[in-house]
This record gives C-alpha cells, structure tokens and sequence, in this order.
C-alpha cells in the first residue's frame, strides 16, 4: 500500500509564495516520477510539474520561471515552490506518485494519488 501526502497550501495574495510539501510512503520496489497536478473549478485537471528519479524536470508552460519543482527519492519527498503567484493558479493541487510496487505474483507500476490541497490567490 502507498500513501501520497500534501502540506502546504492557503490563501496568499497576488505576486506572494507558497511551498507544497509531499510524503510518499508505504511498501514500494521503486519510485520513478513525482509530480503536481491541478484542478481549478470549471477546468480539466492538469499536469504542473513533474520530476523523475534522475532528476529531469518538466513544467507547464504557464507556470515555467515561477514554479520550482524538487524530488528527495532518498526521502520520497517532493517539494513545489510556487512564486509570483497569480490568482489564475487558484486550485486544487495534488501530489503523484508514479511507483513501482510488488504484487503476488509480479511487479507493476501506478499512479497513486494525495488527497489535494487547495491553492487561493486572491487580494
């Protein structure tokens, strides 16, 4: 079983900063990506950032040199560092983890899921 856990998250003003924090755990082979998705109400839920277990990085195009994204695979921590926060970025943010897990018979690789956070940008 893995958990995936959120922290962070509020209400912040235009132009401010916010840190999400996530904790991957539970019995896992392997973790190969974490990541951020987000869900403003009205909207289709989409990828922000995401970081694998070499290091590399991708980003949405709207949020390229504001957000941060780092992964502690020693850990199983990532982190989201969002600044210049605009109220567009309002939503629902939760944290990914793509894992590589042991079953009765055979490994396979899922998608697991926090719970959200929710994200407000508002004066």
């Amino acid at each position: 079983q893995v958990q995936v856990e959120e922290s962070g998250g509020g209400l912040v003003q235009p132009g401010g900063s916010l840190r999400l924090s996530c904790e991957v755990s539970g019995t896992m082979s392997s973790i190969n990506a974490m990541g951020w998705f987000r869900q403003a109400p009205g909207k289709e839920r989409e990828s922000v950032a995401r970081v694998t277990s070499d290091g590399a990085t991708e980003y949405t195009d709207s949020v390229k040199g504001r957000f941060t994204i780092s992964g502690d695979y020693a850990d199983n921590t990532v982190i989201l560092q969002m600044n210049k926060l605009e109220p567009e970025d309002t939503a629902v943010y939760t944290c990914v983890a793509e894992a590589t897990v042991k079953g009765p018979t055979y490994y396979y690789t899922a998608d697991y899921w926090g719970q959200g956070t929710q994200v407000t940008v508002s004066s």
